[in-house]
Formats: structure tokens, C-alpha cells, sequence
């Protein structure tokens, strides 16, 4: 078969904004998979943080407790309301600056980018002749920013120490950014 030069073949050129709609939306489609993966690798980091965070100062409380535990003579009875919490916990010297009053139960942590810290302050009942109790104030580090505080209340008994856990859900003072 021949061609006949004189006849040539129209095409209406719709093939090219065609390719090129299919090609834009395959692009934008990935650039949404790679944001999407992006952020969830970020949140995935930040749980990462705070678990360590978490544990650090889970640690750091144990620890601390059991050196509280260890500094008393001999152990009483509660018989009596305790009196108003102590409050130095809620201070920042308490765990910052040279007259901090906090103890470094551990030199380093791993992964971490400062060691736990906790604050022992006792708890005195409302009357002289009862025993008395512990506040005790952790405060566990992520990697970056991640910080996490944990307490325990250790009430000590003849029978021994019972110990109320809880959660500081926000941090007792603001730290100053320059």
C-alpha cells in the first residue's frame, strides 16, 4: 500500500494535555503520599520522645523512692491527715541553678539529652506524734524538647510504705526562652 503525499493525516493534538493531566495528577498524588509520610514519621518521633521521657523519669522515681525509704530510722504510724503539700516542687530553683535541691538519681541516660532528676520533700502529718510522708518529684528528659514529671506520695506505716502515683500533666513553672 502506498501513501499518497497529497493526503496527510489530521490529528486534533489531544494526546498531549491528556498525558500531561495524568502526569500532574500522579505528581500530586505522591507529593501527598510524601507529606503524609512525613508527618507521620515526625509524630512517630514525638511518641518516641515522650516514651522515653516517660521511662526516664519512671526511673528516676523508683530510684528516689527507694533513697527515701533508706534515709528513715524507723518507720511510724499514720494516724493523722497529712498536712498541706509541699509545695517546692513547683519551683524552678528546686531543679535548676546552683541551689537546686534536686538529686540526679543516674549520671546519664541513654538517648537522652540531660539525666532525671528528682525532688525528695517530706510530707509531715498534722500532729507531731504521727509519722509522716513523702513527696517525691521526677522530672525524665526525651531526646529534644521532650519532658515528662511524674510524683509519688510514699506514706510511711509500720507495715510499710504505700505509695500514691500520679501524673504532672503540665510542667509546675515556665522556663524562659532568650
Amino acid at each position: 500500500m502506498k501513501m499518497r503525499t497529497g493526503q496527510r493525516r489530521h490529528s486534533s493534538g489531544i494526546a498531549l494535555p491528556i498525558v500531561l493531566l495524568i502526569s500532574s495528577m500522579l505528581l500530586v498524588t505522591a507529593a501527598a503520599w510524601f507529606e503524609a509520610a512525613l508527618v507521620g514519621a515526625r509524630a512517630t518521633g514525638n511518641s518516641e520522645d515522650r516514651v522515653q521521657a516517660f521511662h526516664s523519669a519512671d526511673s528516676a522515681l523508683l530510684r528516689c523512692a527507694r533513697i527515701a525509704l533508706d534515709s528513715l530510722p524507723e518507720p511510724r504510724d499514720i494516724t493523722s491527715p497529712l498536712g498541706s503539700e509541699p509545695e517546692k516542687w513547683r519551683l524552678k530553683a528546686s531543679f535548676e541553678g546552683a541551689s537546686a535541691n534536686a538529686i540526679t538519681p543516674f549520671s546519664t541516660w541513654p538517648h537522652a539529652a540531660k539525666p532525671p532528676q528528682c525532688l525528695i520533700e517530706p510530707w509531715p502529718a498534722s500532729t507531731e506524734n504521727s509519722g509522716g510522708a513523702f513527696l517525691i518529684t521526677a522530672r525524665g528528659f526525651g531526646r529534644r524538647v521532650g519532658e515528662v514529671w511524674l510524683q509519688q506520695q510514699l506514706e510511711i506505716a509500720e507495715s510499710g510504705a504505700v505509695g500514691h502515683w500520679r501524673r504532672v500533666v503540665a510542667k509546675p513553672f515556665q522556663t524562659n526562652s532568650p
